[in-house]
This record gives C-alpha cells, structure tokens and sequence, in this order.
C-alpha cells in the first residue's frame, strides 16, 4: 500500500526544506544578516553583551558605548532590531553592529542590540512582546551605559524592521511592557509593512509560516492595520532593487501623514543586505539617517 504523503509527514518535510532554505540564506546574506561570528570591536567601543532582560536564553541585549566619554551629559540611544525572516538572525553579526557602532559611537551614542524569541519557539506576536520588553529594559537601565532614557530611537532592519514598525503603529503594545516613548524610528527595509496586502499578493513561500492564513492575525500584526493615529517621526528606508519594499514603505508614510504625523521615505540603490550592512559608512545614505536623527532631538 502507497503511504499517503500529508499530514505531520508533509508538514515535517516542508519544515525540513524551508529550515534549509532560510540557513542558505543566511549564510549568503540575502536577508542582510550575514553570519554570527565573534566581532572585533575597535578601542574606543566597550561592551557589555548578553545582558538578561528575560527567563528565556534568547531574552539577551548587547550594549555598546564609548570607552571614553567626553563630559556626563547622558548619551542618546539607538536601539537596534535584527532581522532574519522572523525566524533567524542574531544581535551580534557584523551587517547588524560594526558600521553602525563605528559611526555612532564616536559620535557618542549608546547601541542596543536585543535578541529574541522567533519562529517556532514563538510567533510574530511573541516577537513583538519580546523587542517591546527589551526596549523597556533598556529604557530603565540606560543611566547605568551613560544613555539616556529620554532619547531613545527604534532602528530594525527587515523582520526587524517590521517589528519596530508595528510598535511605532501601535505604541501599546511597548507602553503596556513597561516602555517609555521614543523619539522616532527608522525602518530599514521591511516589505511588510502592510501584511495583509503582503499575504493576499504573490509573496515568499515562508511568509506562510510566518503569518499562516487567519487574517486576523494578519491584522493583529500589520503595522499599517494597526495604525490609528500619528506615530512618533519615522524615517522608512527601501531598497529601490526590490519590488515590493518601497510600495509599501510609501503606502504606509501617506498614511502616517494623512493622521497628521511626519514619515519620510529614502529609497536607495541598494541590495536589501546592504541596506543593513552599509548604513554607518560615509555616504548620502548615512548621512540622510543622521540628518532624521537630528530633526528629532538627537545628535
């Protein structure tokens, strides 16, 4: 008798194939992570890495800050996401940290860069919950790295960059984990701002595991469902090399400026991974970031 090809069977082979196919990208970069390799931080970056800010094993935060500081004035704080399709990545890759710590940190800001749970230890939702915990961690203990809690801005790049944005949306669902407010967020590059639109057009085989078909959920989760009212100033970075990400980037900034909000859209000729990895070397696009840093309050 021909055994019939479904059910956990089917579902434990799709798992097995999409697992390969995400690693794959990984290891080449395609969702601008790059490989977690020990980093070689320069001498004027110290760092205090793994910080616990929950139970779990992946609840940890990197921190960085300059070896020497320059006066006592409380530094601001970029707070960045990592992506990863929501299902890898990690804080410490070079693409996440070292362009950005060796721009900024001279500069004298503090970079956060928080881990968390993913698929399939959690969904997207408990994704969220995670960043927004860490944001408030962070947000509480930022005197003790000479940061300042009061000025603190979001930065995440692709799934990241999709989690930022649905906390900018929906500033609840940081606020009710104990989070303060922010100053602004720059999202580096998410083609998912609008998740239903995401999952009713032609999309990437894993976004069905991702978001899986209850559209509610989509909703729950869509940082353009889920905005109701101005955010704090946005800055939504896209690779113009890909088809979907500056759509919906626009999409989404009409719709913060018709609440009354300020979103500005960068598009940049770039590949999705060097949106990441390139942000921090001198260039138009850094400095069109540190000119946003800027107009909120930052230095």
């Amino acid at each position: 008798m021909t055994p019939v090809f479904g059910g956990p069977l089917r579902d434990a082979l799709v798992d097995r194939v999409l697992s390969r196919r995400i690693e794959s990208a990984q290891e080449s970069g395609e969702f601008g992570e790059g490989k977690s390799e020990p980093l070689t931080l320069p001498s004027y970056v110290k760092a205090q890495l793994d910080v616990s800010y929950g139970a779990d094993p992946a609840q940890r935060l990197d921190v960085y800050m300059p070896t020497a500081r320059s006066g006592n004035a409380p530094m601001p704080v970029i707070f960045m996401v990592h992506g990863g399709a929501w299902m890898i990545g990690d804080k410490s890759t070079a693409n996440v940290v070292m362009n950005k710590i060796t721009r900024w940190i001279p500069k004298g800001y503090v970079v956060v860069c928080p881990n968390y749970r993913m698929l399939p230890k959690t969904d997207v939702q408990g994704e969220v919950d995670d960043v927004a915990k860490a944001l408030a961690y962070a947000q509480a203990h930022a005197a003790d790295w000479g940061g300042d809690s009061n000025r603190f801005v979001l930065m995440g790049h692709s799934a990241g960059a999709h989690l930022v944005s649905l906390i900018a949306a929906a500033p609840e669902l940081a606020l009710n984990q104990g989070a303060r407010s922010w100053l602004g967020t720059v999202s580096l590059d998410s083609a998912s701002m609008d998740v239903v639109r995401t999952m009713r057009e032609k999309h990437y085989s894993f976004y069905d595991k991702v978001f899986g078909s209850d559209q509610g959920f989509w909703q729950q989760v869509s940082p353009y469902s889920r905005l109701r009212k101005a955010p704090a100033p946005m800055m939504l970075v896209c690779s113009s090399k890909r088809e979907d990400s500056c759509p919906q980037a626009r999409s989404f900034a009409d719709k913060v400026n018709s609440l009354g909000g300020r979103a500005t859209v960068l598009p940049v000729d770039l590949t999705h991974a060097d949106v990441n990895k390139k942000l921090g070397e001198s260039s138009a696009y850094t400095d069109a970031v540190e000119g946003f840093l800027r107009s909120i309050g930052l230095n």
